[in-house]
């Protein structure tokens, strides 16, 4: 018998209000946007929760600090 162990990704923007996230990872190719986000420390294996979401992207909880992220950095983001 095999069991498959499926993750399943979703984007930031889809994320529940207030729930804490784990980040899957960051798809980007740019390495100054990948500096940025890991700077703020938003990478692979940390949490991560989105407390609003405003047309133009979302205010995220990482680490204790709040950050406004648009909608490209967002769309970067797989939880």
């Amino acid at each position: 018998t095999q069991i498959f162990n499926w993750v399943r990704t979703m984007q930031l923007l889809d994320a529940e209000l207030g729930k804490e996230y784990v980040i899957k990872n960051v798809n980007t190719d740019d390495k100054e946007l990948n500096s940025f986000l890991f700077s703020l420390g938003c990478y692979k294996g940390e949490k991560i929760t989105v407390i609003s979401r405003r047309k133009s992207g979302c205010v995220v909880v990482i680490k204790d600090a709040r950050y406004n992220l648009d909608n490209l950095l967002s769309n970067a983001i797989e939880i």
